[in-house]
């Protein structure tokens, strides 16, 4: 075994952790308090990305920073209704035990809307020190930490849609098709108080505009390198639902809320740079298209493993609504230079700015998650040089000789669980519960009946 997939392969990348000393805690309060913070909301991103913890007053952050700060154990192992997930290993087979949570102190940010908030994100640990090796955040440095292996740093950014609408008649906030109109984006007052709100956070934003739905918008920031990107991604997400709450609207990520209208997406956006020279490994000026033989194996390792990472990119049942043909969704598992359709639309700028855009997750997936299996997907690809399979003239998914993406979700978790070199990569204790979890919740909205089914045949018939 070569060096390279000896690194890939190897158990020694996963983070530790432990609680802080009393010397970093009370450095801690003390940021906070010159902050102005009278609390701290500790949060930690469940599966799917919610947001859950506890809010701690600052006279008793230090002793939770010296012990931890307990929450319960099973929270990684709760399907979408909250409802414990059996076989997950994290539930019963642990009589329900909790776990603590550790601040990542590097991660503290204020909450704008809340006076005297800040919030810092956290990683869990058992009582004996274990990590949680399904916690999303965790999963993520992991395969962070085998890239930095190979001698690379991973720049990556997330570029979600979204829905706006009234709370109570869950109508968008605007009707029509109005991507790009620039009087529908500024529309909405709360939405510019929303980006005001996010640059508060540190989130650098780049560009706003509508989507192609009634109501829909997306808000785009700038790239980050590490677990910062997806860390911006979570806080990202949160605050949208949070804030704009706040303003009397509601926000979904849901990715298909509607039928006929556009779903929802977050378009995963990647590159390696080489730590030593900080450089762009992507990038061949050479190259017909500009792409490196690195960028070449990166893409095609994201080929082959896309049908696995679909349980991951598109988590629910509902997403797979999304996969149609001509809605700016891709359909197959493709790639090409600029291309909408195609599952993986290289971005071959010819400059220092050269990556691909991973087009097939959905709005509602964990920004970790995401991250995670299309990165570990790629260093797969890489170590093993895989050469780049052709691409096709004209828009991918008119072209039959692609294959299909999965159209339900017991098809990609089924794939999931073949795919040994993903397995090995996420950790099997991630993928037990994953799979686990995912299982649980499919089955459980499988036995719904749904409102068209009974408009269908209950008079009628």
């Amino acid at each position: 075994m070569d060096a390279p997939v000896k690194a890939l392969e190897s158990t020694a990348c996963r983070p530790s952790l432990r609680v802080h000393t009393p010397e970093e805690a009370k450095s801690f309060v003390q940021l906070c308090s010159d902050a102005g913070y009278q609390s701290v909301r500790f949060e930690v991103a469940d599966m799917a990305g919610l947001s859950r913890g506890k809010t701690v007053p600052l006279s008793h952050v230090a002793a939770y920073m010296g012990t931890g700060l307990n929450l319960y154990g099973g929270m990684l192992a709760l399907d979408s209704y909250s409802i414990p997930v059996r076989g997950s290993g994290y539930n019963e087979e642990r009589n329900y035990s909790d776990c603590i949570m550790i601040a990542d102190t590097s991660t503290l940010t204020p909450v704008p809307w809340l006076k005297g908030t800040g919030r810092v994100l956290c990683d869990t640990m058992w009582y004996d020190g274990t990590p949680q090796w399904a916690l999303p955040r965790l999963v993520l440095k992991h395969v962070l930490a085998r890239a930095s292996a190979l001698g690379y740093d991973v720049m990556m950014g997330h570029e979600y849609e979204f829905y706006v609408v009234d709370p109570a008649t869950r109508k968008p906030v605007f009707e029509g098709q109005p991507i790009f109109v620039t009087a529908r984006t500024h529309q909405v007052p709360a939405i510019d108080r929303l980006i005001a709100v996010l640059q508060a956070q540190g989130i650098d934003i780049i560009t706003s505009n509508v989507e192609h739905g009634p109501g829909q918008f997306e808000i785009n920031y700038a790239a980050s390198v590490g677990i910062r990107a997806a860390d911006q991604a979570f806080v990202f997400k949160n605050t949208v639902k949070e804030y704009l709450r706040t303003e009397g609207l509601l926000a979904t990520f849901m990715t298909k809320p509607y039928q006929g209208l556009s779903g929802s997406c977050c378009h995963f956006h990647v590159s390696l740079w080489d730590r030593s020279k900080g450089e762009n490994v992507f990038l061949d000026s050479k190259d017909e298209l500009g792409l490196s033989s690195r960028c070449r194996s990166f893409i095609q390792g994201i080929l082959d493993h896309t049908r696995a990472s679909m349980a991951i990119w598109s988590p629910t049942p509902n997403c797979y609504r999304r996969i149609r043909p001509r809605t700016y969704a891709p359909t197959n598992i493709s790639w090409g230079v600029q291309d909408r359709s195609a599952s993986v639309r290289v971005k071959a700028s010819r400059d220092e700015n050269t990556h691909i855009e991973v087009r097939v997750p959905a709005a509602l997936s964990n920004p970790y998650l995401v991250a995670a299996s299309a990165i570990a997907s790629g260093l797969i690809g890489l170590v093993h040089e895989r050469a780049l399979s052709s691409s096709a003239d004209g828009p991918k998914e008119d072209d039959a000789r692609f294959e299909k993406l999965p159209t339900e979700i017991y098809e990609a978790l089924g794939a999931l669980e073949q795919d040994a070199a993903i397995r090995s990569i996420l950790g099997e204790e991630f993928i037990r519960v994953y799979l686990a979890m995912k299982r649980q919740e499919a089955a459980r909205l499988r036995d719904a009946i749904p409102a068209a089914e009974i408009s269908e045949y209950f008079d009628a018939y």
